[in-house]
């Protein structure tokens, strides 16, 4: 049985994301996000396979602009590689421009086994396949108990309630509170970053071949405004990462006075906004100015300006913080007996989808009740 909040399935960061479907460049070798990203691409490319839905290899870029970009490109490279990510090559200016021949800058990292999928119409099949396996998707059901009931667990919505063997908490932008149901520990806490995206509205968008994204910077978990083709053929840019004024702001005026009061009460909150302030700034007048906000892309994509796009739709991201003030980069599952709580699963975690819920199973079979 699935319970869901909302009246569907993928309402919030599953069906506002970029359709991505990350190779594993990124990731710490070693960690959960590199193990179960990789396992996840080829999870995901046969199920789209099977079902018949959406799953183009177009292939990545990333680009470095800066010449202090170079030895970190080097280093990305280094690391996708230690993660087994196949097909990677080094290419320099003109090979750049013959893969997208409207992209600049001084090298970049080819991906092409990278891809775009549509992970609202996967999770939709996956819906689908609960109930033809004699199983429920209970809908309008917002979880606001957990009870533990011998080795079960009650869980209930309102007047209703339903008894569990194991229950699976993946709340996304609500993950700390239902975890706080459960019994589980404060940290760490749920920070919403809202995401912003522009659309290509004329016919450059059929300039761009593939995806083109920036070098990541360091110490940052965001990857920067990139270039994405989506799979009906659209062009978008973003996202950026502006924080969100309530757990599901979509919009700067989705405000919610509790919600911001319950981030300045977690000591983690301050420590990061000391840290990064610099980095919100930028990303708050990107926010605002949308010739801000395509200075920074045309360094990638010179050809695409202020007049080629207009604004389309947001997303936010669950981004967990701790309480010293990290931003907590790796995947994190807590144990409860029989409760399993995703604490973060920020990106890759649609791509490393089905490899998280394999992980999950695999933990429960071994021990059931941790």
């Amino acid at each position: 049985m699935v319970f869901e909040k909302e009246d569907r399935v993928a309402a919030h960061q599953t069906s506002h994301n970029s359709g991505v479907v990350h190779a594993g460049i990124y990731y710490v070798p070693g960690s959960l996000k590199a193990r179960l990203c990789m396992r996840g691409v080829a999870l995901l490319k046969e199920y789209c396979a099977a079902k018949e839905l959406p799953y183009v290899e177009c292939g990545k870029l990333v680009i470095a602009v800066r010449e202090n970009e170079v030895p970190r490109m080097d280093a990305l490279y280094g690391r996708a590689v230690a993660n087994g990510v196949l097909g990677l090559r080094r290419v320099g200016p003109e090979e750049l421009r013959e893969i997208e021949p409207h992209a600049t800058g001084l090298g970049a990292i080819h991906s092409p086994g990278s891809a775009i999928t549509d992970y609202a119409a996967v999770a939709r099949s996956f819906a689908a396949e609960v109930v033809a396996a004699g199983g429920e998707v209970r809908l309008g059901y917002p979880v606001d108990r957990i009870e533990p009931e011998g080795s079960r667990v009650r869980v209930g919505s309102g007047e209703q309630q339903i008894v569990v063997d194991q229950l699976v908490l993946c709340a996304g932008l609500q993950a700390d509170r239902v975890a706080k149901l459960a019994g589980d520990e404060p940290g760490p806490r749920i920070v919403p970053f809202r995401g912003e995206y522009l659309r290509v509205k004329n016919d450059k968008a059929a300039q761009l071949r593939g995806l083109v994204y920036p070098i990541p910077e360091p110490g940052y978990p965001f990857l920067g405004v990139h270039f994405t083709r989506r799979t009906d053929g659209t062009v978008e840019i973003g996202p950026n990462a502006v924080i969100a004024l309530a757990a599901e702001g979509y919009r700067w005026r989705d405000l919610s006075p509790a919600h911001l009061a319950r981030l300045a009460a977690w000591p983690g909150a301050w420590r990061m906004a000391k840290q990064h302030w610099r980095m919100g700034a930028h990303e708050v007048y990107g926010s605002i100015s949308k010739r801000a906000y395509m200075k920074a892309s045309q360094q990638y994509f010179p050809s695409i300006g202020v007049a080629d796009v207009e604004r389309d739709t947001s997303g936010v991201r669950a981004q967990a913080l701790d309480r010293d003030g990290a931003l907590v980069d790796d995947f994190r599952i807590h144990r409860l007996g029989p409760v399993t709580a995703v604490r973060n699963a920020p990106s890759p975690a649609a791509t490393s989808s089905m490899a998280i819920a394999e992980h999950v199973v695999e933990q429960i079979i071994l021990d059931p009740i941790s």
